[in-house]
């Protein structure tokens, strides 16, 4: 049976998800908000992980996230440690040439095309958590089976987004929804096909409206 790719990932409500852990976590390209998701964990948010986390899994990280990690992780003791400490952790890295967590495994070659390869061998479905970078390579490769989405209610402005540019058009299937006590939806989609569209508009355009289209069309020319 093929594995699932899962994805599990805070963002804001403005779409930006670097550096949710902490100020000095990922301070690249001037991002200087860093931390803004820990003041907002409660006791639904950790018995979301601990569902998440609390069955067979392989992590899929990019470099900065295995880094991040592998820099925090070895050295916690805890119920979240235990598990990511354990796991297989798949690192796809083009300047990495070694790893050393507990578990780590380098990818060889093109990140989408070795990702591919492993959803098709025999396994415990992969998490991608965070890793922003290589996000981008598998949404726009479409190797995304489910997308676990935990907006939190901030604003941040600038900084790397889960959906930047080179993100594929398509619809999503709400698969469950659950709000925290602090104001953080957790809400998990699966891939649904090419995006269904309708239309609003009358079905005989008036003259306004094609005068403002034609607008737009001599815009879009210039």
């Amino acid at each position: 049976m093929a594995r699932k790719l899962l994805v599990n990932t805070f963002v804001s409500l403005d779409g930006v998800m670097q550096a949710p852990g902490g100020p000095q976590e990922d301070p690249t390209g001037g991002f200087d908000v860093g931390g803004w998701s820990a003041p907002h964990w409660d006791e639904v948010m950790g018995s979301a992980m601990a569902e998440a986390f609390g069955r067979p899994l392989d992590l899929v990280l990019g470099r900065r996230t295995y880094e991040i990690f592998a820099a925090h992780w070895p050295f916690v003791h805890d119920e979240t440690a235990d598990w990511l400490n354990a796991m297989t952790k798949h690192v796809a890295s083009r300047t990495l040439s070694a790893v050393s967590w507990q578990g780590a495994r380098l990818l060889p070659g093109d990140a989408g095309d070795a990702i591919t390869e492993l959803k098709r061998q025999d396994g415990p479905d992969l998490m991608v958590q965070g890793s922003a970078d290589l996000l981008q390579t598998l949404l726009r490769r479409e190797l995304v089976d489910e997308l676990s989405v935990w907006t939190f209610p901030v604003l941040l402005g600038h900084g790397k987004r889960l959906f930047g540019e080179g993100t594929q058009p398509g619809a999503l299937r709400l698969l469950r929804c659950v709000p925290s006590t602090t104001g953080v939806v957790i809400s998990t989609y699966a891939a649904d096909g090419a995006v269904r569209r309708g239309d609003f508009q009358l079905s005989q355009p008036g003259e306004a409206e094609l005068a403002r289209r034609e607008a737009l069309r001599a815009e879009s020319a210039a």
